[in-house]
């Protein structure tokens, strides 16, 4: 078998067509990479922003709402003392921290459970006491 000779401007034209071909099929591999990671963020930013929107209109019905409260003279004047500290002749205002109130009822469960369990002694010593008497004054009577 013979060997083709492939004439020397074929392999310059194989060089720079080939070298053209695989830089497009590089560029379109990277640009179909890209999109498809574009897509797939706007997919996931598109899911939050719907969340987002619901949330929103969620608010919008609340504010509604609330709006609808406030034309209540009483509601008003209930929100206006509970927010805005207002108060009617003759009232006293009474602020409390939410983390100072619960030190003091933890404080004060702490304290009733030791009440509790001196006046459980108290009582299991008196019993204790009551029932050695019954039993000294029987032993007496026999």
């Amino acid at each position: 078998m013979a060997r083709r000779v492939v004439p020397r401007i074929s392999k310059r034209r194989l060089m720079v067509l080939g070298t053209a071909s695989l830089i497009a099929i590089v560029f379109f591999i990277f640009s179909l990479v890209y999109n498809i990671y574009t897509i797939y963020t706007l997919t996931n930013e598109k899911k939050d922003l719907i969340s987002f929107y619901e949330q929103l209109q969620a608010d919008a019905e609340d504010i509604k709402l609330f709006k609808e409260k406030l034309s209540d003279s009483k509601y008003l004047a209930d929100y206006a003392r509970e927010h805005f500290q207002y108060s009617t002749d003759g009232e006293y205002i009474l602020e409390f921290d939410e983390d100072d109130t619960k030190e003091v009822i933890n404080n004060i469960s702490s304290d009733i459970n030791k009440n509790y369990m001196v006046l459980g002694l108290i009582v299991l010593i008196a019993l204790i006491f009551i029932y050695i008497l019954f039993k000294g004054r029987k032993k007496s009577k026999k």
